[in-house]
């Protein structure tokens, strides 16, 4: 079998970067030959998560063709966040937890699971292939877990992520996973030296609904405060984004990691469809979204249905 390339979704978050390493190695103890890279930079979360675990950062990629013609995808399986040759190679197999909007012309291995982390049906698959997890991997799985369900707080946690966790946390050597994945959480909450278009952009994802580009962003803080002091500046940006990159709505869900509410940002085309998935008003292109700390599983159902 050739080489194949794995990663996960543009503007990576530390379950993308984090699922193409922990699948590589699984992947190439198998027998296959596989190579994790990135679709962009790591973020300060990702980067606090890698040095703790003495983990080099996957080298980046705009195009996978030139090197292989063969990619496996993890955690996304829509094109529009994927590679921008996409169509050029052939997808054999992908891991995702988010909402399916993918086509093949060939059979392809294919697991979805609606799951709190994409990095969980990892887990599970070393454990059904009886592949032993290195304490770094572990690591890896472990701190995705806590980031995608906001240490087991968010509504798509569920009891696989439950069991994961002290598990994979003995394996790493943590021995306190609340206190590690708080210090962790606030690593990638300081958005005081940030740019407003990373900001917005660092974890952002493109959506099709109603034939509108919807781009959604959400970026955590400790406090909201911190993001919305510079509302004026993060309204200029979104902007400008929207008229050189073709989006018709932007979206950007500020998100308190330690209350786990969040408050929405909201410029566009379609702001009124917004009021209608949430039933609640805009006030000064702000929301308060109370609870809400998932953009998979609470804020892209309602909209998509909304849009529809």
């Amino acid at each position: 079998m050739s080489k194949e390339l794995v990663f996960g979704h543009k503007n990576p978050d530390t379950d993308a970067i984090s699922c193409a390493i922990e699948y590589a190695y699984l992947a190439n103890k198998l027998g296959d030959e596989v190579e994790a890279v990135a679709l962009g930079k790591t973020n300060n979360e990702t980067n606090f998560v890698l040095n703790r675990f003495n983990v080099k950062a996957p080298r980046v990629i705009t195009k996978a063709k030139p090197e292989v013609d063969s990619v496996v995808l993890v955690d996304h399986n829509e094109a529009i966040q994927s590679v921008d040759d996409l169509a050029d190679v052939t997808v054999t197999s992908v891991i995702d937890h988010h909402k399916i909007n993918f086509t093949s012309a060939q059979p392809l291995f294919y697991r979805a699971e609606p799951i709190g982390c994409c990095s969980t049906i990892i887990y599970k698959m070393y454990l059904e292939n009886n592949v032993e997890i290195p304490s770094n991997i572990a690591g890896l799985m472990l701190s995705s877990i806590i980031s995608d369900t906001l240490l087991l707080k968010s509504p798509t946690t569920t009891d696989d992520e439950r069991k994961a966790v002290p598990a994979l946390a003995k394996i790493a050597g943590i021995d306190d996973y609340e206190a590690y994945g708080i210090e962790m959480l606030k690593a990638g909450s300081d958005v005081n030296d940030r740019s407003a278009t990373d900001i917005l952009e660092g974890d952002a994802k493109s959506f099709e609904m109603g034939g509108e580009t919807v781009r959604i962003g959400q970026v955590n803080a400790v406090d909201l405060n911190d993001v919305f002091k510079r509302q004026s500046e993060l309204e200029t940006t979104m902007t400008d984004l929207m008229a050189s990159k073709s989006y018709d709505l932007f979206l950007l869900l500020a998100t308190n990691v330690l209350t786990s509410d969040s408050e929405l940002l909201a410029l566009g085309k379609g702001t009124d469809v917004i009021e209608k998935a949430f039933n609640t008003k805009f006030d000064n292109h702000r929301m308060s979204l109370p609870g809400v700390v998932s953009r998979k599983k609470q804020v892209v159902p309602p909209l998509t249905k909304a849009f529809d």
